[in-house]
């Protein structure tokens, strides 16, 4: 707070994997987050094989529902989940923007179950599964996807394409 940090990313998948970071440990740091009027970013995503065994719906709802717990519903209007397929990080693969949608939608909806559609409606939710120039815009045109979380295309001269879209 003190830098001027408005936001912070939590449960991204390589925290998840590498510091071994829990679902009640990502929530921690949401609520630690909103404490301090810092906007969480919270990152919610699947592996191949959990999507190849049919359960990404309901892998992404426990993340959600448990990294939320604790939360007011004014305080979810004003933060974000990021859906970030952990197959499609840095692999160059990507959700195609019927699957990216199928998920934000679902991730909205678990919003509206425990919060009601106002909060829903007001929450952002972002695509952060190697968005990029060629597919932000077919992406950012889905109704559930509220913006990209952007890594490495950040920096490539494209940029501003993403951007754009």
């Amino acid at each position: 707070v003190d830098a001027g940090v408005k936001y912070a990313i939590m449960g991204h998948s390589e925290r998840r994997e590498y510091n071994h970071e829990t679902n009640e440990d990502v929530n921690r740091k949401v609520l630690k987050a909103l404490e301090n009027g810092i906007t969480p970013i919270m990152c919610c995503g699947e592996s191949l094989a959990q999507r190849e065994q049919g359960i990404t719906i309901d892998w992404i709802r426990q993340q959600v529902k448990v990294g939320f717990q604790g939360v007011t519903a004014e305080q979810a209007a004003k933060s974000v989940i990021a859906y970030e397929p952990i197959w499609a990080i840095g692999t160059g693969l990507t959700a195609t923007a019927e699957q990216a949608e199928e998920v934000c939608k679902a991730i909205r909806d678990c919003i509206a179950e425990i919060y009601g559609t106002d909060t829903a409606e007001k929450i952002r939710i972002q695509y952060g599964g190697s968005m990029n120039a060629k597919n932000a815009a077919e992406l950012l045109a889905q109704p559930d996807i509220d913006g990209g979380l952007i890594g490495g295309a950040a920096l490539k001269a494209d940029f501003g394409q993403i951007v754009n879209a």
